[in-house]
């Protein structure tokens, strides 16, 4: 790919993204561009992945063909309201941040633009995310075929319907804290039952890293998976009796009702 890709903001997934990028070798550094107000962390970027740094977001709008607005969702308006009259007429925008639309970053340009919503989330930082994907009427399939691919050097990457964002959001932009309360709550288990904490997170985290991959790798139905561990009167259909008696699987469903809730109220 010859296009200049351009980021505004050096954060946590800002730096994922480009990182995945140039792992994969899909863009030379030179290609890349990224701005930032705090200096310290363009300089990491800079010496980490020898790309351009400024922190004239004005600069990376001016020169950007698929430009990422990697910055919270606060401050979306203020960085938009900056950079509307200078981005490109062709250039696609890629959001990252939870809560704006696709409506609100059209209206925010006041004009008429390439827009494709996505939803990351932090295992991207080591090159496991798992990303939504939602473009406006203007993208073609070339332009979703191309951001996809730069997403994919550190995500899997499913494009889905806007509508459907608010669950994407519950079930996998928020999901990791869940997954890191579980793992949290099956160590202090182990440490209660002995063992030292090291071991105890190392343990915790492979099974559940292993039991994911049986999942995708498998095919097979998780419940048929579950049953599979379960012999007649052991150890696990014990503990998952008390997980069911405890209201697992209701808690978990309600805490990502709850996301899914918020969610849509911050699109609003």
């Amino acid at each position: 790919m010859e296009k200049i890709v351009g980021f505004i903001g050096a954060g946590n997934m800002g730096q994922a993204i480009v990182g995945g990028i140039i792992n994969s070798d899909l863009i030379p550094s030179s290609n890349i561009i990224m701005s930032h107000l705090y200096k310290p962390s363009l300089e990491k970027a800079k010496e980490k992945y020898s790309i351009e740094v400024t922190t004239e977001n004005k600069v990376v709008a001016e020169k950007s063909d698929i430009l990422v607005l990697a910055v919270k969702p606060n401050l979306y308006p203020m960085v938009i309201n900056e950079i509307k009259d200078i981005v490109k007429d062709n250039v696609i925008i890629v959001t990252i941040a939870a809560g704006k639309s696709i409506e609100s970053t059209e209206k925010s340009f006041g004009r008429t633009l390439k827009v494709i919503r996505t939803m990351p989330n932090t295992p991207a930082l080591v090159g496991e995310g798992m990303t939504a994907v939602c473009p406006n009427s203007l993208v073609t399939e070339d332009d979703v075929k191309e951001v996809c691919n730069l997403l994919s050097s550190f995500s899997k990457v499913e494009v889905v319907s806007e509508k459907l964002i608010d669950a994407v959001t519950s079930v996998s932009g928020s999901a990791p804290a869940y997954v890191y309360m579980f793992i949290e709550a099956m160590a202090d288990a182990a440490v209660l039952q002995g063992m030292p904490r090291d071991k105890a997170y190392k343990f915790a985290s492979q099974t559940v890293l292993g039991s994911a991959k049986m999942v995708l790798e498998t095919g097979m139905h998780p419940g048929a998976l579950k049953d599979m561990v379960c012999s007649p009167g052991g150890t696990t259909i014990e503990a998952v009796a008390e997980l069911e008696a405890n209201g697992f699987r209701s808690a978990v469903i309600s805490a990502m009702n709850k996301c899914y809730e918020k969610s849509k109220f911050m699109s609003k």
